[in-house]
């Protein structure tokens, strides 16, 4: 045996708090987003809104004459250029610190998106009456996701024994009942074998909101922390020193992991960032009202999506602190800090306008022929497909898709409306979504006989006839699933 002093070069991704950042942003409803800006507004006097008749490019010159600044970059403005946006690096003047001067000049030209109540192209929004959403239950969002899946029928039974027991955070517990034992007596019950159900829980644990069905706290945050691939010091703390934690003992856990205690308050930062309840924002009773993220209009024969700023702040980094920054070094340091956090602001709300864009682009290509005759034409499509297409994982397309709505010509509908699993159809035909099927389903009991009405069997048949082949089960699952009693209650006798 002998010692050694090795150089090693690993590359690893890094959970910065910008990066946490775009991540919740890009999660937040529309509404969420807006109360977010108002308060990051209140906090960082580096942040104003511009007015909302200004126009930029007067405003612009006449403020270069007064030997002012111009007009400031907005959240908006960063959306003019991507490139320049993604690509272009921080102005700096070679000590760490942003040049003012030069940030002010590039971006002087730059107009802040439109607001107003009117689209581009002249169109009005959709009224009030077309955006009342009922409020999301958890259970419903991750029934979403799990028949997105491939589960076998005794893994599927052992998912609804885990969403049945699901407390108000989201944990999975059962009364009476150790953490340890919860999971092999729902498997007993499920008629699945113990280490099949810890994988398909493992799975359930992937799901959005990221730690559900975790059995307690400590479980909860380090499935968060190693989806973001935090390193393994914070793992260590999460799994060894949790209790510490919580009581902010950090020189004890610094003392333990023999590491300097500043390590560990980074650490303690970022794991403030994670989600201790995971059910947190699906637990609502009251009605929600949304206005689309997006629009999708017809133009000649193509479909055309175009992102909504009605109602949004359009941001932009105040000029009247430039002169502040000049012989205060505290001063100056304050204000450089502010202006990080005032740009990071922006560019990611950019970024979470792009996306929903893009992800946007991509369902309308993919659902053309939705649009074009109605939802008998909804095709079959999960998250892996729109992942694939636009380059990103899974999980991005889950939040992107949550709590967002796009208007259409066919109605406001929330982005994962587009998300259907496949149900086969004959060997000639192609595979029909499940939103399809069930509005079949819906067409038949509606039109049926008041005193004759279809049992699951006849619609099984009904559907058979347009070559479309499930089960009863399945016929009465969709009609429970659209509200739509059993035959027997729906007949009329007079």
């Amino acid at each position: 045996m002998e010692l050694k002093q090795q150089l090693k070069m690993s590359q690893q991704l890094v959970m910065t708090p910008q990066l946490q950042q775009a991540i919740k942003l890009l999660q937040m409803s529309r509404m969420e987003l807006v109360e977010t800006v108002h308060q990051e507004m209140l906090e960082n006097p580096v942040l104003e809104e511009t007015p909302e008749n200004q126009e930029p490019s007067t405003e612009g010159a006449s403020q270069s004459a007064d030997g002012d600044s111009g007009p400031e970059p907005t959240a908006q403005s960063t959306s003019a250029s991507e490139n320049e946006s993604e690509s272009e690096p921080e102005p700096s003047n070679g000590e760490g610190e942003i040049d003012w001067e030069r940030y002010m000049e590039n971006h002087a030209n730059q107009a802040p998106m439109p607001g107003g109540g009117v689209r581009a192209g002249g169109d009005e929004l959709p009224g009030i009456e077309a955006t009342v959403a009922t409020s999301q239950d958890l259970v419903d969002h991750l029934e979403w996701q799990l028949h997105m899946g491939e589960f076998l029928d005794e893994e599927l039974r052992f998912a609804a024994l885990v969403f049945g027991n699901l407390d108000d955070r989201g944990y999975l517990t059962m009364e009476g009942m150790a953490p340890a034992e919860v999971v092999p007596k729902l498997a007993e019950e499920a008629q699945l074998d113990p280490e099949d159900a810890e994988e398909v829980l493992s799975m359930i644990q992937q799901m959005d909101p990221v730690g559900v069905a975790a059995r307690d706290v400590s479980e909860c945050l380090l499935i968060q922390a190693k989806h973001f691939d935090m390193d393994a010091l914070a793992l260590r703390v999460l799994a060894e020193h949790l209790t510490n934690l919580e009581r902010k003992n950090y020189n004890a856990i610094a003392k333990a992991l023999q590491v300097e205690v500043e390590e560990i308050y980074d650490i303690a930062q970022a794991i403030m960032d994670l989600e201790p309840r995971p059910a947190r924002n699906f637990v609502t009773s009251e009605a929600q009202y949304i206005v689309p993220d997006v629009s999708v209009q017809k133009i000649g024969d193509e479909y055309v999506v175009v992102a909504n700023d009605d109602g949004m702040p359009k941001l932009r980094i105040s000029g009247f602190y430039r002169s502040a920054m000049k012989g205060d070094p505290q001063a100056k340091e304050y204000i450089q800090n502010k202006l990080r956090s005032a740009q990071w602001l922006i560019r990611s709300i950019d970024q979470r306008r792009r996306t929903i864009e893009r992800v946007t682009e991509c369902i309308v290509a993919k659902q053309h022929d939705f649009f074009e005759k109605g939802i008998e034409h909804l095709k079959p499509m999960i998250l892996r497909d729109v992942a694939e297409e636009v380059g990103m994982h899974e999980s991005t397309i889950s939040r992107v898709t949550s709590n967002k709505y796009v208007a259409t010509p066919r109605g406001t509908l929330e982005l994962k409306y587009f998300f259907n699993s496949a149900i086969r159809r004959g060997s000639s035909a192609e595979d029909i979504a499940s939103e399809s099927v069930k509005q079949a389903i819906k067409k038949f009991i509606e039109g049926e006989e008041p005193t004759k009405p279809y049992s699951d069997q006849k619609l099984v048949e009904l559907l058979r006839e347009q070559n479309v082949v499930i089960a009863r089960r399945t016929v009465a699952k969709y009609r429970e699933m659209m509200g739509i009693v059993s035959s027997s209650k729906r007949k009329k006798y007079f």
